[in-house]
């Protein structure tokens, strides 16, 4: 069959059955999350872990095996995370990030240390690389600020006196997490300790850079993106942020640092307005993130891991906890402020699933992506479960017992 000219009418006879099949397989898989995200909304927990679990349903081992439309996912969740790194992004405002490094900075280092080494710990009595328990510490460090951000929302805590505390922790983390990716991704390619060090440099150049134009000319930079046209702005915006992830996925720096630093340029009206725009395909093209996480493992290989995983948890939640509540404690927030801020930090999510997968993609070690993926589901339901109930669990005496920093902003007004 051909058009005029003799062309060849390539979309007419390009397998139609397999386009069939491949609307098909997604039109299952996106009600599928409608059925998951209502599920979650109803029971009051964020819909990541069920998320998780869809894609163990339709990989190998599951139920329903999706094979047409594997490659669209496969895109589809390299998307994901550049929206939900440029949302990340652009929660955060200059003053924000400034007020953040420089009231915790301390907490900071106390977070990586304290929920680091578990990680690196477990991976070495494993049996693990050194760069595959590094990647394993890094999936524990690091707390989901995009479940915490949405929970502290639902339960109407913004307003609460340790939520800054909260907040400028997982800036920290983020932060961190901008300059351990790339360290990362140079690491897996097997670069020299000096290509890792010139990395390293490189990495902490380019976040100082984004930190100094956020901080001096956000405004700037925000004023030659904004259009009063929604529908420009938001191309203006989602071209700049593939673009530069797609520079700095090719620099190896990580695509999601890339968009995530760019978040944290603009600010103003923009910002405002994406953050109004962007949630729903963030939402869409997020859970497609964490279904296709999922669909890379199989079902069985998560058995050998849950012991692991489960005592991992353990752990990394007590740090976690004690770790949030020494930092309260510091602003001089009550016994019960200090439960609460331990207890929210403990989910894990999107950026655990990104360091994992950087692994698995990389062969780092055959085990990390069925651990992670365990270890993300214990934690993200457990946590959203404990910091949904704070307030009816008791406080530990150890955590009751401890006096806020003297001459602390509360200081004398326990919470």
């Amino acid at each position: 069959m051909r058009f005029l000219g003799g062309a060849p009418l390539a979309v007419a006879t390009a397998e139609p059955t397999h386009a069939a099949v491949v609307l098909i397989e997604l039109g299952v898989i996106f009600l599928l999350l409608a059925v998951l995200g209502r599920v979650a909304a109803r029971i009051g927990i964020p819909s990541v872990p069920l998320y998780l679990l869809a894609g163990l349903l339709i990989g190998d081992g599951g139920l329903f095996k999706v094979n047409a439309g594997e490659e669209f996912l496969a895109i589809g969740a390299q998307i994901g995370v550049v929206l939900l790194l440029l949302l990340l992004g652009l929660e955060y405002s200059p003053i924000d990030l400034k007020n953040g490094l420089k009231t915790s900075w301390q907490a900071g280092l106390v977070d990586v240390v304290a929920n680091t080494v578990p990680g690196f710990a477990a991976g070495l009595i494993l049996g693990w690389s050194p760069t595959a328990s590094l990647l394993l510490g890094g999936v524990t460090y690091v707390s989901s600020s995009g479940i915490i951000a949405r929970l502290l929302d639902d339960f109407d805590r913004y307003a609460n006196r340790e939520t800054p505390v909260i907040l400028s922790l997982l800036v920290m983390e983020d932060v961190v997490m901008a300059i351990f990716l790339p360290i990362v991704a140079v690491i897996l390619v097997g670069a020299s300790i000096a290509q890792g060090a010139a990395a390293a440099g490189a990495a902490i150049g380019i976040v100082a850079l984004a930190f100094f134009i956020s901080l001096r000319y956000s405004k700037q930079v925000s004023r030659a993106v904004h259009s009063h046209s929604r529908e420009l702005l938001l191309l203006s915006v989602l071209g700049l942020a593939f673009l530069v992830a797609g520079l700095a996925e090719a620099a190896q720096i990580s695509a999601a640092v890339g968009a995530f630093l760019l978040g944290l340029t603009l600010s103003g009206q923009v910002a405002d307005e994406m953050r109004s725009l962007l949630p729903p395909l963030r939402d869409v093209f997020g859970g497609i993130f964490f279904v296709f996480f999922g669909l890379t493992i199989d079902p069985r290989d998560l058995v050998p891991v849950l012991l692991p995983a489960l005592a991992l948890a353990i752990i990394t939640a007590i740090t976690k906890i004690a770790t949030g509540a020494w930092a309260a404690a510091r602003a001089g927030i009550g016994p019960k402020g200090r439960w609460r801020t331990g207890l929210s930090l403990i989910a894990r999510g999107e950026f655990s699933i990104v360091i994992a997968g950087l692994g698995v993609a990389a062969g780092a070690q055959s085990a990390l992506g069925p651990l992670s993926a365990a270890y993300v589901l214990i934690l993200a339901l457990t946590g959203s479960v404990l910091m949904r109930f704070a307030d009816r669990i008791p406080v530990p005496r150890i955590i009751a017992g401890r006096g806020g920093k003297p001459g602390g902003p509360s200081a004398g007004r326990p919470i």
